[in-house]
């Protein structure tokens, strides 16, 4: 019952700008859907491997691509050294939205908090699942509470109400 509040509640957030820092979107070549916080975090949809020099161009250290190698277009050892010619740290962590594994979920909040992976740039093919980790992230390890983290991730692109539903049982089960 809790959850399904929580969900409604959200559904009603999903136009609303976020309360932290403001999102930008961006037209960029190479990637699709592209909403920024300053130089904080991108949260994007497909990118190209010849897009991760524009990547490091925009401040960004640190590529997390969430899409399967099955992935249409997704070609994850281009990726990995087109990130490696620019100077960028690549991560790569399959992230399947309709049936999320929290293992990667946890995989996510260890490496995004390592030195030397933020500024961070979070990708995945539309950009939902991006905004999800980013939402746990921000629960997390910002501690930052639901609803404001929840605005922010859904003007990033977070959409998919059974991934909200993941990720706000995911937060409640490992706050502290």
């Amino acid at each position: 019952m809790k959850r399904m509040f929580m969900l409604m509640l959200f559904a009603g957030l999903s136009a609303t700008v976020a309360f932290g820092q403001n999102v930008t979107k961006e037209n960029v070549a190479g990637i699709q859907n592209l909403n920024r916080i300053e130089t904080t975090i991108a949260c994007a949809g497909a990118i190209t491997p010849g897009s991760v020099a524009e990547i490091k161009k925009m401040g960004f250290v640190a590529v997390f691509n969430l899409r399967e190698a099955s992935e249409p277009g997704n070609d994850i050892d281009a990726e990995a050294a087109a990130a490696k010619a620019a100077g960028v740290n690549f991560i790569s962590l399959p992230f399947n939205g309709s049936k999320p594994d929290p293992m990667v979920v946890d995989k996510f909040l260890k490496a995004i908090v390592e030195k030397g992976n933020q500024p961070a740039f979070i990708h995945c093919a539309g950009g939902n699942r991006a905004a999800a980790m980013w939402f746990i992230k921000r629960a997390l390890v910002d501690k930052w509470d639901i609803e404001k983290a929840m605005a922010e991730a859904t003007a990033l692109g977070f959409s998919s109400a059974p991934l909200k539903a993941f990720a706000i049982d995911y937060v409640e089960k490992h706050k502290k």
